[in-house]
């Protein structure tokens, strides 16, 4: 029984969604300080784990997937997902930090990153003939993940469980593996006459380029500026990711200490699935500009206007307005994930997509350890201008990244010129006159 497109683009998202729960993590950060008594770095270190994981275990799967297919690659992610989850509850239980590394950071982690690039590339492939629409829906499902387990899962099992945290992780294990592994049960790539109008093209010379030799692109100075700009926004956005429910808490207990730390942390979670939505949208909105506007030109405004916004947050007390820039930065980031697989596919072409923007997505794992890691070392050491130094910290961030954007261009990049002889080699054909 063939399954229908609309249910696999269903599925797809339904796995994204699942996944980008990842950003959540502030909601769990606050709460691990104040009961189980771990610090700001110690708990920070646990989000950086993950998105390190995320981002290199990706990377992996961008070239493993041809090889294993969807189904397989996808039911791995969601395993090793729910596995971490499950083992997290069991460190909690036991108060065991690098246990709950290990489960939450590495499994975890891996899971996510395994399973991150298999629904987006299985989407396209089933829909030729709206791939931009149905990818932008498929991505922004990670975006909005936040808000499923900010204002929804996670405050019910904590109310079910009385605040037991190691039942919460346990459950959410059990939940993610009831819905992730029956829609990876049900991906698979299209058979040759179901995708919809056909999608021929004039043929680029250059895409007849084997995937392994894109590797050799990968020490190009365009692909070392597009990692720098990616990870200098990422770092930026990630570092806000990864406290903004904490920073709130703080900021609206100063502007009214009469607030209880039940209602404090409703605030919390609040900001998380706005934020989270914004993430999603921003996906979209970004990625459609700059289909306008040009990517070089995006990453331009993504940078600069973050630097603004960032000014403004290392003094704003208004918990209010303090949200509102929150949200921007989040609709900023994800622009950034909207703007750049489109900026590797206009610049090193369609038959290289996978392999380089799977290199790319190492700058993710890096931004994961550095964000999140320096902004809990300044709230364990300087907790009353840890904010400011937090933002301060940004700005020169996105600053340096704004400056290298002037080092970009949206011009395709080939290597050197084709001959016949380097054609005939690349394919195994023996060249006339040599042994």
């Amino acid at each position: 029984m063939r399954i229908p497109r609309s249910a696999i683009a269903l599925f797809c998202t339904a796995l994204q969604i699942c996944f980008g729960t990842v950003y959540a993590w502030s909601f769990f950060q606050t709460i691990l300080v104040r009961q189980i008594g771990w610090t700001h770095t110690e708990t920070a270190w646990a989000f950086s784990i993950a998105i390190f994981t995320l981002g290199v275990s990706a990377a992996w799967a961008g070239n493993m997937l041809p090889k294993m297919g969807p189904r397989k690659l996808a039911l791995i992610g969601s395993f090793m997902f729910a596995c971490g989850y499950l083992v997290s509850g069991l460190a909690l239980q036991l108060d065991s930090i690098p246990l709950f590394y290990l489960g939450y950071g590495v499994i975890g982690g891996a899971g996510i990153g395994l399973g991150y690039v298999t629904p987006v590339a299985t989407v396209a492939k089933w829909f030729p003939d709206r791939k931009g629409l149905a990818t932008g829906i498929v991505v922004m499902g990670f975006g909005v993940g936040a808000f499923l387990l900010s204002k929804g899962l996670a405050p019910f099992l904590i109310v079910r469980t009385a605040g037991a945290l190691p039942e919460v992780f346990i459950w959410l294990g059990i939940i993610f593996a009831l819905i992730l592994i029956p829609c990876s049960l049900a991906l698979s790539d299209p058979p040759p006459d179901s995708t919809g109008p056909s999608t021929t093209a004039t043929a680029d010379p250059d895409e007849a380029d084997e995937p392994k030799y894109a590797r050799s692109y990968l020490g190009t100075t365009q692909f070392v500026f597009m990692w720098i700009v990616f990870f200098f926004n990422i770092a930026a956005g990630i570092s806000v990711v990864s406290f903004q429910s904490e920073i709130l808490q703080e900021i609206w207990g100063l502007a009214d200490d009469s607030i209880e730390p039940t209602t404090l942390a409703e605030y919390g979670a609040t900001l998380i699935a706005v934020s989270s939505i914004c993430n999603g949208l921003g996906r979209l909105f970004w990625g459609l500009l700059s289909d306008r506007f040009g990517r070089v030109t995006i990453f331009r405004v993504l940078l600069g206007s973050q630097m603004v916004v960032f000014g403004i947050l290392m003094t704003e007390t208004n918990p209010w307005v303090f949200s509102a820039l929150v949200c921007y930065v989040l609709l900023c980031f994800g622009g950034g994930f909207a703007t750049m697989p489109s900026f590797v596919l206009d610049v090193f072409g369609t038959k290289k997509m996978s392999t380089i923007y799977g290199a790319v997505l190492t700058a993710w794992a890096a931004a994961g350890i550095f964000g999140p890691l320096y902004v809990g070392y300044l709230k364990d050491v300087y907790p009353d201008r840890a904010v400011m130094y937090c933002f301060l910290i940004g700005i020169l961030m996105l600053g340096a990244g704004y400056l290298f954007s002037y080092l970009l261009n949206d011009g395709r990049i080939r290597l050197g010129r084709p001959t016949l002889e380097t054609t005939l080699q690349r394919y195994g054909i023996a060249v006339p006159g040599r042994g």
